[in-house]
Parts: C-alpha cells; structure tokens; sequence
C-alpha cells in the first residue's frame, strides 16, 4: 500500500521486490502496526516523507535468508558518528532515517532494513500481538523511563501505547490513573481492565495530585491540564512525534520545579531493554486486526479514536 502524497488515501500498487543491500535484511512482513505516526505522516502533518512511500514501523517478519522472526521499529538507521550517537543518544542523531518515514516500511509483503536496527521477538508472542511492541511499547517504555520513579502516573490518552505501559507501570509497582476526552467511557473502562485504580475525563483531571504525567493523544491543551494535575517536582512527558501547538498558560502551572520534556524516537538499547522485560511482566497486547488491502480502513478507525489497543495489518 502506497502513500503517493499526503492527504490522499493508500493505493494497493505492484512494485519490484526490494533488495537487501550491504548490512541489510530482507524480511517477509506477517504484520504491521498501525500508528497515530503513520497518520501524521499520511496528514501531511510530519514534512517531507519520502515519496512515494510505504508507511509502516511496527514490522513483524521472517528473515528470508535464516528464517529469524525479527522487528522493524521506527528510528531506521543513524551515522553512528555524531556526538549524540557517541554518546548513548542515537535518537536524536540528525541524520537518523526513520522507517515509513525517509524508509519505506512494512504495508508491503517484503520489507527491508538495516540489520543493525532490528530486534529479535520474543518468544511467546504471535506475529499481529508481537508488532505493537516494537512503537506503542518502546516509545511508551521510554516515556515511562523518562517519567522517573513516579508513584502516582497519569496517562493522558488509552490507546496503544498507554494499554501496554499501564501494565508495566503496574508490574513496577505504580499507581495508574487513566485519563480520557470526556464521556470516552469505552476507553475508561479499558483501562481499569488492565489495572488503572481511577479513570476519568482529562477535565477536571484526577482525584488526587500526580507525581507523573505521559501524555500520548496528540493535543497540546493537555500539557497545561496535565501541569495543573502534578504534585512540586512532578514531570509532564510528551510521548508523541507530533502534537498540536500548547496554549499560553501560567506560569503557576510550571513553578515549584515541576518539568514538562517530550520524548524523541528510541535508542536500541530502548528496544533490547523493553524487549526483554514484556514477556517478564507479562504484556498481553489487545489487537484489531485488518487485511493489508483494508489499510485504509484501519488508518480511519484510528483517526475516529474507534480502535480498542493497536490496530494491525495482517498481511501474511
């Protein structure tokens, strides 16, 4: 399926095989991921992707060669040379390439991928629960990491990502409190199923004050909601690639040494570290799953906020 410019729906098209290159793999996808990212990029809203395009960075697939199970996530390759690759900080390497983004990626039945940059499944699960691993879990993971050891965590926004960090924050011993648009009583509800003690609308906010705050739905008028919810000295992580702008708001909101810090990309020592723990915990991931053909489809429930978990393509 083809992004051939944004705004304009996927197109089903026949194109030639890729072929691995020097340091490359070449997989046969089994299923993708459906990301808020991939309909940033398909919006326009992220500048210049490369096109035409094949979106898609939650890629699960087989090694043609080995036959390894192997994951594709989105930071795609980087110069390794930079100070910030140099020193344990390859997300913010600015000449990285992220996959479905500058790479086409895994809404196609072959996808390649620079060895280096891919993860070995874990065991146990299936190829449509493994995929939301590899962006709704890792970005969320190192959200949750860059949240500190907050006791009281509030996730702004139950979709994919916060349905599999609210289960590792619980496994961690953590307070969830999740937090929906008002009258989202579906999304509520699914989040006191996996573990939140309180969920509610982001508006009047929480019952009590929050040591932490992740906040995943891509609106900007959350940050100061979130800031109004924190404790002195909490933190506001903005877990999105993407948000709508914030408003002005006052800097009440801000003193007492509270933070507000977003979150960019992932570094693979994100990836082996989260990788390892989701079978530990154990993250069970909800699915939606669609044909390939159907991507559309599921790039519109995602808009409409109609998908409960991740949306996957199964394509082989």
């Amino acid at each position: 399926m083809v992004l051939e410019r944004p705004g304009a729906p996927l197109r089903a098209a026949e194109v030639p095989d890729p072929e691995p290159g020097r340091d490359q793999v070449l997989l046969r996808v089994a299923a993708c991921g459906v990301c808020r990212t991939d309909l940033h990029v398909a919006d326009g809203e992220l500048a210049d992707p490369k096109l035409p395009l094949v979106l898609g960075h939650q890629i699960v697939g087989t090694d043609v060669e080995t036959g390894e199970r192997l994951g594709i996530p989105w930071l795609g390759w980087t110069d390794g040379t930079c100070r910030f690759c140099t020193s344990g900080r390859e997300n913010l390497c600015p000449e990285a390439r992220f996959t479905g983004y500058q790479l086409d990626g895994g809404y196609a039945e072959l996808a390649v991928a620079d060895r280096r940059f891919t993860f070995p499944i874990p065991e146990g699960y299936p190829d449509l629960q493994a995929a939301p691993l590899l962006c709704a879990g890792l970005i969320g993971y190192r959200a949750l990491r860059l949240a500190g050891d907050a006791e009281r965590l509030g996730l702004y926004g139950f979709g994919a990502a916060a349905h599999i960090i609210a289960q590792v924050a619980r496994h961690e011993g953590r307070r969830v409190f999740a937090l929906t648009r008002p009258g989202d009583e579906a999304a509520q509800a699914f989040g006191r199923e996996l573990g939140a003690e309180w969920a509610g609308p982001t508006d009047p906010g929480p019952p009590e004050e929050l040591d932490a705050a992740i906040i995943f739905a891509p609106v900007g008028a959350l940050v100061p909601l979130a800031l109004a919810a924190l404790a002195p000295g909490g933190t506001a992580v903005c877990a999105g690639i993407h948000m709508s702008d914030i408003p002005q708001f006052p800097y009440e909101l801000l003193w007492h040494e509270r933070v507000v810090r977003s979150v960019a990309n992932l570094t693979r020592r994100d990836g082996e570290e989260f990788l390892a723990l989701a079978p530990r915990v154990p993250v069970q991931t909800e699915v939606e799953a669609f044909a390939l053909e159907a991507a559309n489809e599921a790039l519109d429930r995602l808009r409409s906020g109609a998908v409960r978990g991740q949306a996957v393509l199964r394509i082989a």
